[in-house]
């Protein structure tokens, strides 16, 4: 056994070369190799210091931390603009504290990040899930069901918001607008996990940003698609929302060791955007476009474009998506699990494959030779290699609530093998990894679909969080 496990592995990792259409954005480095990051990159370890004097304080700015979250600010729009530097997981919870009270029933889109989930848990909150549409096409998610959204909002009293996803994980975007539009007219709070959307309203050819279209609060993550560092993310206020309970919130949850080399990387971030972006982001739409329609060309393989959105169920059910996201759709009867093995055992490194897909993020740093790589390795693949069952996991309705979440937190629970567990209620939170968006969540009745698609998981090696040698963790109602 190695005496430096991590080390040893990352150093391993690095070596291998990898094309990389996956997070962080920098993409190995690349983001950083300009004039302005060289100093950075050579002295980064100097750069691990706290609030020394000549610096500021990232709990109380009033000095050049102050000054970049106002150039932040002006850049997205916002009232207020934030850095965070534990993720969009601590931009979901200020956000969820800072907007609702204990008590109070919001909204939310199923397909929600596992933070959100947990901040619901944390707040004491009354959750009302609304439904995504499915698409039988990709055999997954494709948008919240506007239908669904406004039944709810029409019929269920005294909601004080919802937190929805803009864009999803596979890079589609619902009507955000309508949703904003609908629930002003009732006073209801709008909080949006843009966490993949840090680059929109940069570029014309990509979808709005949230913050521009009118959203209470947004979250995005600079390091999903942005030259930034895994961890880093900016946080969004409108003036709509207490200012005095965002910063409290802020300062609760946010360490008081902020690492300055987050900080550093988030500046640039916002500097690259600014400067650069607009200019990049034309370049990277024109490659990933063209290399998009000769992959399109390959027999079983379709990666979903804008066009694709005006035909059948899309035109329906979304409003836009970012075409910087490569969605590999398989035709019926091939897995995107073992496409995404090929894909990594041949030095392309995707973000995550589900059933019938393998997503692919794309960024300005990605080289014209790492597309060139791709379609390679998809024009000469053996796709009788990755002939699979077709499993429809689209197949599955909202689990039935039995205990509000934070009241079956507090509840005895025990650990039994999850095929034993139809009609148990959920004790903890099964999240599928990625995309890290709850199958089941505490409180939650367990179904015979839900076992099948643990099961389909688990054989297709996928991590699941909140199973543990095949055990899961139940409130037994049977008993």
């Amino acid at each position: 056994m190695s005496d430096l496990p991590i080390i040893e592995a990352v150093i391993d990792y690095a070596k291998e070369k990898n094309a990389l259409f996956c997070t962080p954005g920098h993409k190995g480095g690349e983001g950083f190799s300009n004039p302005y990051t060289k100093e950075f990159l050579r002295r980064t370890f100097e750069f691990d210091i706290t609030e020394v004097e000549g610096l500021d304080n990232l709990h109380n700015p009033e000095g050049i931390i102050k000054i970049s979250n106002e150039l932040l600010s002006k850049l997205y729009g916002s009232y207020k603009s934030f850095f965070l530097i534990n993720g969009s997981t601590l931009g979901n919870l200020i956000m969820i504290f800072s907007c609702f009270n204990e008590g109070d029933k919001i909204l939310i889109e199923r397909n929600c990040h596992k933070s959100v989930y947990n901040a619901v848990i944390m707040r004491k909150l009354k959750p009302i899930f609304i439904k995504n549409i499915l698409s039988e096409t990709l055999n997954a998610p494709l948008s919240i069901d506007m239908e669904h959204f406004l039944y709810n909002l029409k019929n269920q009293k005294d909601i004080k918001g919802i937190v929805v996803t803009y864009p999803n994980y596979y890079g589609l975007c619902c009507n955000l607008k309508s949703i904003i539009g609908e629930c002003k007219k009732s006073g209801v709070k709008v909080l949006v996990d843009s966490a993949h959307g840090a680059h929109f309203g940069i570029n014309e050819n990509l979808p709005e940003s949230a913050v521009k279209l009118g959203a209470d609060m947004v979250v995005t993550s600079a390091h999903k698609t942005l030259p930034s560092l895994t961890q880093t993310a900016f946080l969004h206020v409108s003036e709509t929302v207490n200012l005095e309970k965002v910063k409290f919130y802020f300062n609760a949850f946010t360490s008081t060791s902020p690492s300055y080399i987050f900080l550093c990387s988030l500046d640039y971030a916002r500097f690259y955007l600014e400067k650069y972006g607009n200019n990049d982001y034309n370049n990277l739409i024109r490659i990933s476009n063209h290399y998009r329609d000769k992959i399109n060309l390959i027999n079983h393989v379709h990666i979903i474009g804008k066009k694709d959105i005006i035909k059948n169920e899309f035109e329906k059910n979304i409003y836009d998506i970012d075409t910087t996201r490569y969605i590999i759709n398989l035709e019926k009867g091939y897995s995107g699990h073992l496409l995404l093995r090929y894909l990594r055992k041949n030095g392309i490194q995707a973000e995550m494959s589900d059933e019938s897909n393998v997503v692919l993020i794309l960024s300005p740093f990605n080289r014209e030779n790492d597309f060139e790589k791709l379609y390679i390795l998809l024009k000469n693949c053996d796709f009788t290699l990755l002939a699979s069952h077709s499993f429809n996991i689209v197949n599955c309705e909202i689990p039935e609530l039995k205990i509000i979440p934070s009241d079956a937190l507090n509840l005895d629970k025990k650990n039994m093998n999850f095929y034993e567990a139809e009609g148990a209620i959920c004790g903890g939170n099964i999240v599928p990894y990625p995309p890290g968006v709850p199958l089941l969540m505490m409180g939650e009745e367990i179904n015979k679909r839900h076992i099948e698609i643990i099961k389909h998981y688990m054989d297709n090696g996928v991590s699941i969080i909140g199973i543990n040698n095949k055990q899961i963790s139940v409130i037994d109602n049977r008993l």
